[in-house]
């Protein structure tokens, strides 16, 4: 290897240069890389959602669940498992797929499958919803939409019509339909005594409007020069048009809708309904899509918002709720933060040890260009900035100081035998080039075992595997290069001083660094004379040595069953997600007089200064949509979940929740409580 260092004293301003461009193009790599709190965990899922409205639960498991699971598991490739979920007129099928599973043949395959079998569900069902997601999809941002003076339906309709429109154009976004409000829907309020006088049945009402409520193709007419295109549409264009329908003929006489009933526009059974601080309002949930990066996405988003709240009527309101981005923004600012420290203690020890500023200036040269090289390589393999690959850089600052240290006090040895600079630079590159390749090696070589791994586990540490490696391996190559050229370049000027301090002579010049340098070295000296001492000690009693050393190995494993085990250490996001489930029965009214008084107790709990809000979702939503992308737990109306978002100054998440798990149960002893993961991490 010494080649290259000869090269690199021959042609100093190219490796110069090199510095420059790895800057460069570490700048432009880190504006482009995404950047989110984990890589990308590919667990890819194909939800299938079957509706049948009216059927009870365990009908639609035996009649539609059961069905669809036995053939998909005899015609769909590279399944890993399957879980299924059967509520009340509705089927949910998740399809877990191993990792590098041909996903989109996959899609094909259940499609298929699920057309094929049609034919053997109950009558009148209607193909299902079918869609491929990652399971680590998850909610990075909600939107609560509300309004002082329009109603929940008319909410609704500007939620799901208008602005779920907008935001399904943001790139990496995805938006399923909205939770709570209420839906649009044609109502026929019949009068069962109008009815029983006229001898007919809300059958009858059902067929004539059926029957006369219809859209026929009906082609074009050729009439002489003339093609004109004919329509049959006999849709009524208004509502109360409906009225006027003619349902049957009674003793001659023609019995119309506004005889029987009276048609409306009003909205369906309210299943979902959704809080804010106590009022009602629709709630949007943003996914990231598979592949985009959490900060883009919700800055993405942030910024369509004026253009979208300029088209909307002035009374409607939305607010960023749960923003998960601030989260992921503060993670990895902290490990960056970390980083910086690390180096800049680096910096300080390695200024402590050399008593030379110039040295210092090498040493904290390489390190950040070896972190930016390594920056660079990720960027052109596809990988994100998160805490994993940052961790893994920061993991490496204390190794990176290896290879330069050494070099650079091997060349100060050098520099004590009258050596010319040049001669120093090459015989101490020369010293170390086989040890210190043999030990980046054997760092790098620990790594080896992470490409073995698979899974979620996988996923993760193989990028921080990938920043530490690429890092070892910069800062070797910038060891036998940069650094000898900027040797070169800075240190003639110290060579005295070198010469001085190795010939045990005071030095004839040096500022205070040097001065402190030198009193640090006598701390130093006793130090090691103290530790020699120590040593000394321990090889002469070496049973000794051994007992205690083994006794305090061995009892340190009685510490094991006091340590928890997860797959991500806890998080105080300042958030909490409670799952609420009223009595068994309960209508959607009675659980959200349940929920109020669940909300009540905790505000008694956290006080109002720590306390940012409160949301509420009761309830089992009809969009088949949002029950594929999302799983809340709800599995009827007399459920939902509470989610309460804690301002920055708060007390420990964790006080309150074991606070809430003692006196909820209490003062509710009919409910069941449960604490979810609230944060994007812990999801």
């Amino acid at each position: 290897m010494m080649w290259i260092v000869r090269l690199a004293l021959r042609r100093t301003y190219t490796f110069v240069v090199m510095a420059l461009l790895i800057g460069a193009v570490s700048l432009v790599s880190i504006n482009r890389m995404s950047t989110d709190i984990f890589p990308e965990i590919n667990i890819p899922v194909v939800s299938v959602v079957w509706q049948y409205t009216g059927m009870p639960a365990d009908e639609v498991e035996q009649r539609i669940i059961l069905v669809n699971e036995r053939v998909l598991t005899t015609s769909v490739n590279d399944i890993e498992h399957i879980e299924s979920q059967s509520l009340f007129g509705v089927g949910v099928i998740r399809i877990y797929f191993y990792p590098g599973a041909k996903i989109e043949a996959a899609v094909a395959q259940v499609t298929a499958t699920s057309q094929a079998i049609l034919k053997v569900m109950p009558p009148g069902i209607n193909p299902p919803y079918i869609v491929q997601y990652s399971a680590t999809s998850v909610p990075i941002v909600q939107i609560a939409v509300s309004s002082d003076t329009l109603t929940e339906q008319q909410i609704y309709d500007y939620a799901s019509n208008f602005i779920i429109q907008r935001l399904g154009t943001v790139q990496g976004a995805r938006v399923p339909q909205p939770w709570g409000g209420k839906w649009p829907q044609v109502m026929v309020d019949l009068d069962p005594d109008q009815l029983y006088a006229r001898g007919l049945s809300p059958q009858d009402v059902q067929t004539a409007i059926n029957s006369q409520n219809l859209i026929v193709p009906a082609g074009t007419a050729k009439i002489g020069d003339t093609e004109y295109y004919v329509k049959l549409n006999s849709s009524p264009d208004l509502i109360a048009a409906f009225n006027d329908i003619p349902v049957k003929s009674v003793n001659g006489v023609p019995v119309y809708v506004k005889d029987v009933g009276h048609v409306r526009m009003g909205y369906m059974v309210q299943t979902n309904v959704v809080r804010r601080d106590g009022r009602r309002a629709v709630l949007m949930t943003i996914l990231k899509g598979e592949g985009a990066s959490s900060l883009d996405v919700v800055n993405r988003v942030r910024a369509a918002m004026p253009g979208i709240q300029a088209q909307l009527p002035p009374e409607l309101k939305m607010e960023f709720l749960f923003d998960q981005s601030v989260f992921v923004r503060a993670a990895v600012m902290g490990v960056v933060k970390e980083g910086a420290i690390a180096a800049g203690l680096t910096a300080l020890m390695i200024l402590l040890f050399l008593g030379s500023w110039r040295s210092t200036l090498i040493v904290a040269t390489s390190i950040p260009l070896s972190i930016l090289t390594s920056v660079v390589v990720l960027w052109a393999l596809g990988q994100s900035l998160n805490t994993m690959t940052l961790g893994g850089m920061a993991l490496a600052v204390g190794i990176l100081v290896d290879d330069a240290t050494v070099e650079l006090e091997n060349v100060h040895r050098n520099f004590g035998g009258n050596k010319p600079l040049r001669q120093a630079i090459l015989d101490g590159a020369a010293q170390i080039a086989t040890p210190a390749f043999v030990s980046t090696l054997a760092i790098c070589i620990v790594f080896i075992p992470v490409l073995f791994l698979t899974g979620p586990a996988a996923s993760l540490f193989y990028p921080l595997a990938l920043a530490v490696v690429f890092a070892m391996l910069a800062s070797y190559f910038l060891s036998r290069t940069l650094v000898p050229t900027m040797v070169l370049s800075m240190l003639p000027k110290e060579v005295p001083l070198y010469t001085a301090e190795e010939q045990g002579r005071a030095p004839s010049a040096g500022g205070p660094i040097w001065r402190f340098h030198h009193r640090f070295n006598r701390l130093f000296e006793r130090l090691r004379s103290a530790y020699q001492g120590l040593l000394g000690w321990a090889l002469g009693h070496r049973f000794a040595t051994l007992v205690v050393m083994l006794g305090f190995a061995l009892g340190s494993l009685l510490l094991a069953p006091w340590l928890g085990e997860d797959f991500f250490p806890t998080v105080d996001a300042g958030q909490l997600r409670l799952h609420v489930r009223a009595p068994s029965g309960s209508r959607i009214e009675e659980t959200e007089r349940v929920f109020g008084r669940v909300e009540d107790v905790i505000r008694e709990i956290v006080p109002e200064n720590e306390r940012a809000m409160i949301l509420d979702n009761m309830g089992m939503t009809p969009s088949f949509t949002t029950r594929a992308y999302i799983d809340n737990g709800t599995v009827s109306d007399a459920d939902g979940e509470i989610l309460v978002s804690l301002k920055p100054e708060h007390r420990p998440t964790a006080d309150y929740v074991a606070r809430l798990r003692e006196e909820l149960p209490k003062r509710f002893p009919g409910c069941t409580f449960n604490f979810q993961p609230a944060d994007v991490s812990a999801q």
